[in-house]
């Protein structure tokens, strides 16, 4: 077996419309559809049928902060600039998201948030002057500051 990528997330969330108003109004996902009467949706960028499935749960115990086992974040690109990166920060600020941290991977550059359960979400744009394939050990380079 060879994994060829990663193919969706799901998420319990504790308001179905909080979560769209995050991943479809703000990140830009598309919605594909709604299921379980109204209780769960699907949604895509593009790429595939749904990279992202939202099931609402209501108030039950959301993810514990702090290290722990399990889910650390989901990364999602949002192109292939530090333009895009700032146009995405951009939106972030004029939606009122606080943005917990920003981060130069050298082969990629990433804003990091919370959703509206608590979840960690990465927004990054790769680095298209660097060639991680030709040099694999560049995805272990030193994480330094990124300012935008």
């Amino acid at each position: 077996m060879k994994a060829q990528y990663l193919g969706h997330v799901v998420f319990y969330v504790k308001n179905l419309e909080e979560s769209l108003k995050f991943y479809r109004d703000v990140v830009g996902f598309q919605e594909v559809g709604q299921i379980f009467g109204g209780k769960a949706a699907a949604l895509t960028s593009g790429r595939t049928h749904h990279e992202l499935l939202l099931i609402e749960v209501g108030d039950v115990p959301g993810p514990p902060s702090g290290r722990r086992r399990g889910l650390y974040h989901i990364g999602i690109k949002v192109g292939d600039s530090l333009d895009e990166l700032r146009a995405a920060k951009q939106d972030l600020d004029r939606a009122g998201i606080s943005i917990g941290g920003m981060s130069d991977h050298t082969v990629s550059q990433s804003l990091y948030l919370q959703d509206p359960d608590g979840n960690e979400v990465e927004l990054y744009v790769d680095a298209p002057e660097v060639d991680w394939k030709r040099d694999p050990k560049l995805v272990l380079a030193p994480i330094k500051p990124l300012v935008l």
